[in-house]
């Protein structure tokens, strides 16, 4: 029998079933066999991790498929774009699963990328178009795949410190917005190791990092405190609204009749920003 091998790395990309979930796929496999195939990459598991575990644990016996990357960075493509297309992701999951393919489409650039792009095309501009190009695939402005990939990289730099607290951002245990994570995805390893340590008692809102703390010139009492606040508002708002864009395209692209309570949950939100920023400034 093949070894499989379990690369953390690639199961760390795969959204945590919560307890029900992971209890009704046993269920279905126990009593109806695996008839999903285990995907592997040579001898690596790269889709099926759930039902690799549940079928090694209760000896059902399961098929295997192959997939031939030329890198990790190809496989790990391969993943992310392969979980987005499931469409039961958080916009947090989305959002991180797209600056993790920047990321890696960045590292590849950053190879011997010579039989690979024109003479007359610099790297910069390789990476300015992925960012256009996953735009496009996404369905969101290159702006968010920029701000994604910061995000991104934040989650992925708590998620070395801690894992447990890597988990409860993507799980939507704890709240914090991608504003806070492209801050986070400058902050120095001991600044995000407290920030860690906050997240998993479940304090971090009451202890935002020193990176983090407004300038005493943005005290809302004084005019420039003012204008800040308001910019921060239209900031939270674009934010909203790329989401309700995102969600709106995915929803366009499904078949059949959609059910449409997030959509106006999302548009309900935008409603009350806008409402709330009117008053602010009138």
């Amino acid at each position: 029998m093949q070894e499989i091998i379990i690369d953390e790395e690639f199961k760390a990309l795969l959204p945590a079933l919560d307890e029900d979930t992971y209890a009704m796929l046993e269920e279905n496999l126990l009593q109806n066999g695996c008839r999903d195939s285990i995907v592997l990459w040579g001898d690596i598991l790269i889709d099926g991790h759930n039902r690799y575990e549940i079928c090694s644990k209760h000896d059902i016996e399961f098929n295997t498929i192959g997939r031939d990357f030329a890198s990790r960075e190809e496989a790990l493509i391969w993943i992310i774009s392969t979980q987005v297309s499931r469409r039961n992701l958080t916009q947090i999951q989305l959002s991180h699963f797209r600056g993790l393919h920047y990321m890696a489409d960045k590292r590849m650039l950053g190879g011997d990328q010579k039989s690979k792009r024109h003479n007359d095309v610099s790297i910069n501009d390789q990476i300015g178009s992925t960012s256009k190009r996953l735009a496009r695939q996404y369905k969101v402005s290159p702006r968010t795949i920029d701000r994604d990939a910061k995000a991104a990289a934040a989650i992925e730099a708590i998620g070395e410190v801690s894992p447990a607290a890597k988990k409860m951002i993507l799980s939507g245990e704890v709240a914090i917005d991608k504003v806070k994570l492209r801050e986070l995805s400058e902050c120095p390893r001991e600044e995000l190791k407290a920030v860690a340590t906050a997240i998993e008692k479940g304090t971090y809102e009451k202890q935002p990092p020193a990176s983090s703390a407004p300038p005493t010139s943005s005290n809302p009492a004084s005019p420039a405190g003012a204008v800040l606040a308001v910019l921060a508002e239209i900031h939270h708002l674009q934010l909203a609204i790329d989401n309700l864009k995102a969600s709106l395209s995915a929803m366009a692209e499904i078949k059949k009749a959609p059910d449409r309570s997030e959509i106006m949950k999302a548009l309900q939100s935008c409603i009350d920003q806008l409402e709330g920023l009117y008053k602010k400034i009138s």
